[in-house]
């Protein structure tokens, strides 16, 4: 079996394992490894030797002519820092990987040579292609300077872009003349790590200030919805995320792995599973309508974890939410709620059940719409208990339902009737995410 795997400085947690599952038979794993490691990882030799493999074992700088260390890898995916320093290690590149002098796809062939290649221009290619966003003859401004940033301008500028402009942290063109040399931008890319997990809620500029903007991408795909994204939804640009980019170049990746081809149908399906899996299932509704019970068999049904967003509020306060209106009131709830939503709505492949008020701060709607698809469970006013709950127990139930439902129809992507058993509406939520 071909051992294949990601290299990188820290990893964390990355859905490369489950895209190449779908993609192929072979083994992948997460090969963390430090700078100083990086050489004796790629040749599998730790006396020095740069390059010179053949049949996988060192062929130079080992102080044995009998040398047995054996490079343990056959296909690598590289990531930050080690696109460019992966480059003198290879005994050939391809002209894409040559052109933009960055490499993330390592083959190492059978007499022990090693291939650089570029997926990602090929991946980021086909996310421009798939969000429908015409970037010809537009003024692109892409922000960061890393290798990622060399393959987005390659390919902007492959496709017709004109002109591509860097943005970095210095330099001639940077976040602080940004505004006044570039408000004319008409694409905006985002290469950096800002507004990546676990910094949601970031952006590295503020589209208001681009009138003529007409198409934004964010090559992070964790969140789905970047701040930046959330920012273009909300002023009616186009946009796309880079979950589409990440399984497009794995699916380029595994090719080469491999040699065998595989149809592009493959991407998207793989994208639709990934991208359904990655998303929280978000509960809201009035107080006592059943998200918390229906939550939990969501949770069992589908092998999720489940989080209580009231419960969340009590440890942080460290009261019952009931203490917590009658020492400090309803506003003091509502910051600690939204506190909890924050963390909460970070989270990827959740279910969430929130208390029935948080509709009435739009500050949650984005926390919990960044990584979520929102159910709107509703139940019959009749069948509402009040028992625990302040806000229920002061108030006339029709009227709190009257002045809260356009807001929850406005958060939601869609409803569940919870009239009947719990069960049913379970069943029918995991329907209609199928």
């Amino acid at each position: 079996m071909l051992r294949c795997g990601l290299l990188g400085e820290k990893l964390g947690h990355s859905y490369s394992p489950a895209i190449h599952a779908e993609l192929a038979d072979y083994e992948y794993k997460l090969h963390e490894c430090a700078p100083e490691d990086v050489e004796a990882f790629l040749t599998g030799c730790g006396n020095g030797s740069a390059k010179g493999i053949v049949s996988g074992r060192c062929a130079s700088n080992c102080e044995s002519t009998e040398c047995k260390h054996i490079a343990e890898w056959d296909g690598l995916n590289v990531t930050i820092p080690y696109k460019k320093t992966v480059i003198k290690y290879c005994d050939e590149l391809s002209d894409t990987a040559r052109k933009i002098g960055s490499v993330n796809t390592l083959v190492r062939r059978a007499d022990g040579s090693i291939y650089g290649d570029n997926t990602d221009a090929y991946g980021f290619e086909l996310l421009v292609r798939k969000s429908g966003i015409d970037v010809r003859g537009k003024k692109a401004l892409v922000l960061g300077s890393g290798g990622a940033s060399v393959t987005v301008c390659s390919v902007l500028a492959s496709l017709g872009a004109d002109p591509v402009v860097v943005i970095a942290r210095s330099g001639a063109d940077n976040y602080e003349n940004i505004k006044e040399r570039h408000a004319d931008a008409e694409i905006i890319v985002n290469t950096t790590p800002v507004g990546m997990y676990p910094h949601n809620g970031e952006a590295p500029l503020d589209l208001a200030d681009f009138p003529r903007c007409c198409g934004v991408l964010d090559i992070i795909y964790n969140p789905e919805r970047t701040e930046l994204l959330l920012a273009a939804e909300r002023l009616g640009i186009p946009h796309a995320g880079g979950l589409y980019m990440l399984v497009a170049q794995a699916k380029r990746s595994s090719e080469l792995f491999t040699g065998i081809r595989i149809t592009d149908s493959e991407i998207e399906r793989i994208e639709k599973k990934l991208a359904a899996a990655m998303k929280n299932i978000v509960l809201i509704g009035m107080p006592g309508c059943g998200k918390s019970t229906v939550a939990g068999l969501l949770g069992a049904a589908l092998g999720r974890e489940v989080f209580d967003a009231d419960a969340l509020v009590s440890e942080l306060a460290g009261m019952s939410i009931p203490d917590i209106f009658a020492k400090y009131g309803e506003e003091v709830f509502r910051k600690y709620e939204t506190e909890a939503i924050r963390e909460l709505g970070k989270k990827s492949g959740a279910v969430i059940a929130t208390g029935g008020g948080c509709i009435t701060r739009a500050e949650n709607y984005p926390l919990l719409h960044q990584n979520g698809v929102i159910v709107w469970l509703k139940r019959d006013i009749s069948m509402l208990p009040k028992d625990g709950r302040p806000i229920s127990q002061k108030s006339d139930l029709d009227e709190l339902y009257e002045a809260r439902r356009e807001l929850y129809a406005q958060f939601s992507d869609f409803a569940a009737d919870n009239n009947g058993s719990a069960e049913a509406a379970a069943r029918a939520i995991i329907r209609a995410l199928i």
